[in-house]
């Protein structure tokens, strides 16, 4: 009977030195998860303001640099692998499309190089929208870093195409307007309002109803079809860097929106089962 209250008394001491080792590790690994669910509570993971701002924007430069030089190669705008951004010709034109193609010998023609001569166009000016892009995303001014930080998967890019589309439309017009001129797309466009109006004069035709003094502006056009190609390309690596923050180069980045991956976790693992 000695032997075994001897025994008892051993187990127990042994169980209280082990809580006493155990308890520090304890208390460090509650204030980690405390600290966690602090920073999830608030929304921020810890981050100032300055820091979100800051990952916001450079994922943004990231997003502008690959929609660039994605958009630039040959067929970018045309054939794009990853998303269809093609320039199709304005709606007004669209509209009335198969009867411009019945137009004897100039019809597939004048429709089909002038699309492709329009995508070529916008392909080249993709070439300098970059620094366009890095110049807008540098100067603005984010009003819900916070908000824009944990919202939907292009909620950055959806925020930067509502508060500099006319900032860009205005500094790439130019660019595009000279790239069309390059590539002939301002000669084909010409070219395709004549051949709908001589087409319509002749006579006994069903005449193609569209009024040409009424279209676009190509610039204009192409410039507005151009610019919504490249977000569409933004919010591409919007994603992918929300989706594996970890695995970007800059540091912001990975620390910006990898909290939000580790709320996500924290989350996970508080729930019933898990």
């Amino acid at each position: 009977m000695k032997n075994l209250r001897n025994i008892n008394a051993h187990k127990v001491k042994k169980g209280i030195i082990g809580m006493v080792l155990f308890f520090p590790l304890f208390l460090f690994s509650s204030c980690d998860v405390l600290q966690a669910v602090l920073g999830g509570y608030t929304g921020t993971g810890g981050l100032t303001n300055a820091e979100i701002v800051a990952g916001l924007k450079e994922a943004l430069k990231e997003g502008a640099k690959f929609a660039a030089n994605n958009a630039s190669q040959k067929d970018g705008f045309l054939k794009n692998s990853l998303i269809d951004i093609r320039i199709l010709m304005p709606d007004e034109l669209r509209r009335v499309e198969k009867n411009i193609r019945r137009i004897p010998l100039v019809g597939d023609k004048v429709v089909d190089d002038f699309v492709e001569a329009m995508n070529r166009g916008a392909e080249k000016a993709a070439k300098e929208a970059a620094p366009v892009f890095v110049n807008a995303i540098t100067s603005m001014t984010i009003n819900d870093a916070v908000g824009i930080l944990k919202g939907d998967s292009t909620a950055a890019t959806a925020y930067l195409e509502r508060t500099t589309s006319s900032q860009l439309a205005a500094k790439f017009q130019p660019i595009i307007k000279n790239a069309l001129s390059e590539v002939g797309a301002t000669r084909y466009y010409n070219a395709l309002q004549d051949a709908i109006n001589t087409y319509n004069k002749t006579p006994l035709v069903n005449k193609i109803n569209v009024n040409v003094r009424e279209l676009p502006v190509l610039e204009e056009y192409a410039t507005d079809k151009a610019i919504e190609g490249l977000f569409r390309l933004v919010a591409l690596e919007e994603k992918k860097i929300r989706e594996d923050p970890f695995g970007q180069s800059k540091e912001i980045i990975r620390k910006v929106f990898g909290s939000l991956k580790n709320q996500v976790r924290l989350g996970e693992i508080g729930k019933p089962g898990s």
